[in-house]
């Protein structure tokens, strides 16, 4: 994974609620095992209309949006467990996601492939929302050691595991985090022999 400690960014709205992993990757993209090719179909059947164009009033598809943030509606991540979702959302770009409520599963799985879900409060979520709208150039910085969120002068703090920020900061999956405890595990077992 990349390391990951501040991010300053231009942002995509979704502003939709209850967006779940179906909708992020649909399932008849769920055959392949390697996480490459997922980006392609994130939000495939909102991006693409049925005879395969590009569906031109979704946000994604909205040249004046752009960036590695998306602004999503409450409840972001909800329905199946698939890991997919992550993959696609990564693939596709994104660094961050910023809801006011995230799925537990979808939470984890976006940590774990170096997804930052950031849930900021309903209020906030609004003004944010009406912010990038309003100006697509506005930028938002993520400051993952502090844990805050800031768009111009309003700033909101937000929660993480102390793990999963260590791991993020670092650039670690588990395995990674477990190599970097070698000289102390080490020196435990030598002296619990």
């Amino acid at each position: 994974m990349e390391k990951f400690t501040t991010l300053t960014s231009r942002a995509i709205p979704l502003d939709i609620a209850n967006v779940d992993t179906d909708q992020i990757i649909p399932a008849r993209f769920l055959k392949a095992t390697d996480k490459k090719g997922f980006g392609d179909n994130v939000f495939r059947d909102w991006r693409y209309n049925k005879d395969g164009s590009e569906n031109s009033e979704f946000s994604l598809n909205n040249t004046d949006y752009s960036g590695s943030i998306l602004v999503a509606g409450d409840n972001f991540g909800c329905g199946s467990s698939r890991e997919h979702a992550a993959w696609a959302l990564v693939g596709y770009g994104f660094k961050v996601i910023v809801s006011s409520f995230f799925a537990d599963i979808f939470k984890g799985n976006a940590l774990n492939n170096g997804l930052l879900p950031v849930q900021v409060s309903p209020d906030f979520l609004s003004e944010l929302l009406n912010t990038i709208k309003n100006n697509p150039d506005t930028k938002i910085i993520i400051n993952l050691e502090l844990q805050t969120i800031s768009v111009g002068d309003k700033s909101e703090t937000f929660d993480i595991d102390p793990y999963k920020k260590t791991c993020m900061i670092n650039g670690y999956d588990d395995i990674d985090y477990l190599l970097s405890k070698k000289t102390e595990i080490e020196a435990f077992e030598n002296a619990n022999g």
